[in-house]
């Protein structure tokens, strides 16, 4: 019991930090080690998943939002779109066959990868905003952040608003229908389709993600899918993990951030395409 409470804080810090740094939740780490490594049920090791998405969110938010690292704004209106898609999702979950939407997700996230490897290999001339959209303005969604690796204030203009709040969209109806964490797709609209820097995407991402699971968390509560003696030890690494990993991320070049987060993607594309195909079958 001792050696499996340990696994977990471990596992905990491992998936806090992570997920703080790339804005995914924790949730990819948590549920393979759970269900692979202790043998523990699906419906457990998602409830747990749950709980370390709503851990990670409060470890990281606190050092994002005192740092003035995440956009509130842009958190609060892309959430209207996400938590729409969400209540969609769950009411199709009973009539529509999921195999196709595992295999479209799989290959958003293929596709975000391909495009996050491009931008590791774009000068600096070529990532600079030209076209500031008129939403974002008229909205107030623009801002900046101080990078602690770069020394310096970066301001920054949103592009593409619209686009940005279809993919969120998108997202919920996936995390409602499918039952999938959808950092990958928070980080992919604000990061790939907005423009956003990847720090404050990431950072913006880690909030809206702990207010997401917030709401579903009850229904798993109620349900009795979250075991105590599975999320405390889970929770208190995973704040331990996040609070660090929050801090880390700051000070870690952008370029280096995409390195961890495009095999990552790939990973969590060729497990929604997998999934797929045992549906299929």
């Amino acid at each position: 019991m001792l050696t499996q409470t340990v696994i977990m804080l471990v596992t905990g810090v491992l998936a806090g930090a992570l997920g703080s740094i790339l804005g995914l939740g924790g949730g990819i780490i948590v549920t393979p080690v759970l269900t692979v490594f202790m043998g523990l049920d699906i419906k457990y090791a998602v409830g747990a998943s749950i709980i370390a998405v709503i851990a990670t969110s409060s470890g990281s938010a606190i050092a994002f939002l005192k740092d003035d690292v995440l956009n509130l704004r842009v958190a609060m209106f892309l959430e209207i779109f996400t938590t729409l898609g969400a209540l969609l999702g769950a009411i199709m979950a009973g009539f529509f066959h999921a195999t196709v939407l595992y295999f479209l997700f799989g290959a958003l996230l293929i596709f975000q990868a391909w495009n996050m490897w491009k931008k590791l290999h774009q000068t600096k001339a070529d990532t600079m905003v030209q076209t500031p959209d008129p939403l974002a303005t008229r909205l107030e969604l623009n801002g900046q952040y101080y990078d602690k690796q770069a020394q310096k204030t970066v301001p920054y203009y949103l592009e593409h608003v619209p686009g940005g709040a279809a993919v969120m969209f998108g997202a919920g109806i996936a995390s409602g229908l499918l039952g999938i964490g959808s950092g990958a797709f928070k980080v992919m609209a604000m990061d790939g389709v907005m423009k956003m820097p990847l720090k404050v995407s990431s950072a913006t991402s880690n909030l809206m993600m702990g207010v997401t699971a917030a709401a579903s968390a009850t229904v798993y509560f109620f349900n009795g899918t979250i075991k105590p003696t599975i999320a405390v030890p889970m929770a208190l690494g995973i704040v331990v993990g996040s609070t660090i990993g929050s801090h880390v991320m700051q000070y870690l070049p952008a370029k280096m951030i995409r390195k961890i987060f495009i095999p990552v993607v790939l990973l969590m594309a060729l497990q929604l395409i997998y999934k797929g195909m045992v549906v299929f079958n």
